[in-house]
């Protein structure tokens, strides 16, 4: 059991939740007799800092209370440092936790199993960009998928779901196959224009959206979906077996599982776990066993792999 445990809090989390679900965690941590210090920030800048701040006190386990977006915001802290993480899910998403079959509403069960659950390294994927770097932890999404949510960030209204939905409008109205250009694994690049690319991590984005159907963290690849170029109403017909996990069954959907893949188009944009992380051209490759988390003794008998 973890004597000196350090909580980092998104109180914002999950529209508001990541409070309730800090308080929840906390009160279950001190009632089975951690030392628990808490770090609340409220700003993305504001959890690095206090992610460095944390771990530079040597805790037995780093507790994250958020989503995949606060997670993968400090993920370079949390890979440099030698130190497990746990996550209590408190996020809109929260695919990292289904895919590793963590308590997704259930903050006290998932104070328990930081405490009890065993230390396995998962992989991590990375996007360079120009000159940007950036890890990622779910599913690289570039084409359709990515264009609305760089309009849904846009907009200033209507708030909340609504504001996702006008976005997906706009963009079906101005749908177009990119010009994709593909190369994988170093080998020659292919004029394979389509609607979107998606490259996963985990087999889930969206909040259970499984794109990347069968995608695993700890397996040291990469699964790459390509869809085809569609029509506006051949591609609403194609979102009922996105959300069954059906899709790949489908001519015009394509898997594969690789370790590196370049992607460029013009007006590409690349978005992951909520976060905007390059334009136009990408290299997609996968940090194998990056990083340490406290997960369900028996989600991977390979042993902790640091």
């Amino acid at each position: 059991m973890a004597s000196h445990v350090a909580v980092l809090s998104n109180p914002f989390a999950g529209k508001g939740t990541g409070r309730g679900a800090t308080d929840a965690a906390v009160g279950r941590l001190r009632e089975r007799g951690s030392e628990v210090r808490v770090y609340a920030g409220e700003t993305a800048t504001g959890a690095r800092e206090l992610a460095r701040t944390a771990l530079a006190a040597g805790p037995d386990v780093l507790i994250v209370v958020g989503g995949d977006g606060t997670l993968s915001g400090i993920i370079d802290d949390l890979i440099a440092a030698d130190v497990p993480v746990a996550l209590v899910p408190a996020g809109t998403g929260n695919d990292l936790a289904r895919a590793l079959d963590l308590p997704l509403h259930d903050p006290i069960a998932a104070a328990d199993l930081a405490l009890d659950g065993v230390v396995r390294a998962i992989d991590v994927g990375e996007v360079r960009s120009g000159p940007r770097v950036a890890a990622f932890l779910t599913i690289a999404a570039l084409g359709f998928d990515a264009k609305v949510s760089e309009r849904t960030n846009r907009l200033r209204w209507p708030h909340g779901a609504l504001r996702y939905y006008l976005a997906l409008v706009i963009e079906l109205v101005r749908l177009r196959p990119l010009p994709f250009s593909v190369a994988v694994d170093g080998g020659a690049t292919v004029e394979r224009p389509g609607t979107l690319v998606a490259v996963g991590n985990t087999s889930s984005y969206g909040g259970g959206m499984p794109v990347c159907l069968g995608a695993d963290p700890t397996d040291g690849m990469l699964d790459l979906v390509e869809v085809a170029p569609l029509g506006r109403l051949r591609l609403l017909r194609l979102f009922p077996s996105l959300l069954r996990g059906t899709h790949l069954g489908r001519t015009e959907v394509r898997q594969r599982r690789v370790r590196s893949v370049v992607v460029r188009a013009p007006g590409l944009v690349v978005y992951a776990d909520g976060e905007r992380l390059g334009e136009d051209e990408c290299t997609i490759t996968v940090r194998r066993r990056a990083l340490a988390l406290v997960v369900p003794d028996g989600n991977d008998d390979q042993g902790d792999g640091r």
